[in-house]
């Protein structure tokens, strides 16, 4: 029993405690609740918990066989995991920015073995702070690429036209739309489109690409 719940191993309950609770904080308080997506939170949890142990445990292996610090070693891993990709999907800004805080939280949990619980928590409790203080003061509106073929209705006196053709063709709550390049040989136009997220899974990767058609428009 004394090998189980060693002070070490109690130490390292209790970090990951703190650690995950502010993580799930995060997560489910700030992300979620506005984005009105939980597919994320299922990744951002178990990337977070994954994270922390293998840091966790690889400072004691490391110490052990070389009695050295592993903080290096812990900022490899946080480099190596910070950059991961998935390949069947690239993530959108906003869930790239949470992973990578979620895998912030992990690594300083995990390697701040020598400061106090007291200043553990003033540390997670600064990273909900200020994750609450960009969201309720910095937006970041969803939005998609579309490829347009009405490009008569991109002139500013029929923007009020454009915007009401692409809710009707797209279904979104648009709530601006910015114009980039045009291509006056084929008729077409890329769109910015910002719109509101109505349900969960409705927001999609910014880089995906829509080609909107009149035959498309006329089948509506």
């Amino acid at each position: 029993m004394d090998t189980f719940f060693s002070t070490e191993f109690m130490d390292m309950l209790l970090r990951f405690l703190i650690c995950i609770v502010v993580i799930w904080i995060i997560v489910d308080r700030f992300y979620a609740a506005k984005s009105k997506r939980r597919d994320f939170c299922f990744t951002f949890m178990l990337i977070a918990i994954a994270i922390f142990f293998i840091v966790y445990f690889m400072i004691f292996v490391l110490e052990g066989m070389k009695g050295k610090t592993s903080m290096g070693i812990g900022f490899g891993l946080f480099g190596i995991f910070s950059i991961m990709r998935y390949r069947t999907d690239t993530m959108p800004v906003r869930e790239m920015t949470y992973l990578f805080v979620t895998i912030c939280l992990s690594v300083v949990n995990a390697l701040a073995v020598s400061m106090s619980y007291v200043e553990l928590l003033a540390t997670n409790v600064i990273f909900i702070v200020a994750v609450w203080i960009c969201e309720r003061t910095l937006k970041m509106d969803t939005s998609k690429i579309i490829q347009y073929d009405r490009i008569e209705l991109i002139k500013p006196e029929r923007r009020k036209e454009l915007v009401d053709d692409l809710k009707v063709r797209t279904g979104l709550d648009i709530l601006n739309v910015e114009v980039g390049a045009i291509d006056f040989t084929r008729d077409t136009a890329v769109l910015r489109v910002y719109y509101k997220p109505r349900h969960q899974g409705m927001s999609k990767d910014i880089n995906n690409m829509i080609k909107l058609k009149n035959s498309d428009y006329a089948e509506l």
